[in-house]
């Protein structure tokens, strides 16, 4: 009998990402893992209790991606930093673009928390000097709800022939410009 072979916990997860990138995380189970990595399911379950906590050590990979992604942009504003961020994950990884924005899903929980410290920071940016929390949390959904849209077309391929990539990136930052003018001359209007 030839010796068992032994997987590091990486390359099972590795295994199990390269499923999820491919397919979405409902496809990762201890047989797909298994035959993608030419054993039995017998490593999976000494490395992992469950498939839950592979997914979730997937779903970290991705995260870590993602922030990786983010630290990569190099615009002076957090906003184009994050939409150039996330054209970018949607164009690499399209599947994990849906998985992850367009279907419900346990995995992004903490997003809120997340959320909560972008809208804070918005308080520090000259141009929001003396919004409420109420207006930046509007234009924060704006925000996100156009890039969320942008995004989903990039990974869905829905973009047109005629739009390149630079094409894409300077609508989303016009579009945030335009969306953070919009909500300024509001204040203006209402403080009239």
């Amino acid at each position: 009998m030839p010796p068992k072979t032994k997987f590091k916990k990486e390359e099972i997860v590795e295994a199990a990402f390269s499923i999820a990138k491919e397919k979405g995380f409902d496809e990762i189970s201890a047989r797909n893992v298994a035959k993608r990595l030419g054993c039995s399911v017998a490593p999976i379950y000494v490395n992992f209790e469950n498939i839950e906590e592979l997914t979730e050590a997937v779903v970290q990979k991705v995260l870590m991606i993602s922030r990786e992604i983010l630290a990569k942009q190099k615009e002076p504003d957090i906003f184009a930093n994050i939409g150039k961020a996330s054209l970018e994950f949607a164009r690499k990884y399209p599947v994990l673009l849906r998985e992850l924005t367009l279907k419900p899903n346990p995995y992004l929980q903490s997003y809120e928390s997340m959320e909560k410290g972008m809208i804070e920071g918005m308080a520090n940016s000259e141009e929001m000097k003396g919004w409420t929390l109420e207006e930046r949390k509007d234009l924060f959904f704006k925000l996100r709800a156009f890039q969320t849209g942008l995004v989903a077309m990039v990974a869905n391929g829905q973009v047109p022939s005629w739009m390149d990539e630079r094409k894409i990136e300077d609508i989303l930052m016009e579009v945030g410009k335009d969306l953070q003018r919009i909500q300024q001359i509001k204040r203006e209007e209402q403080e009239e």
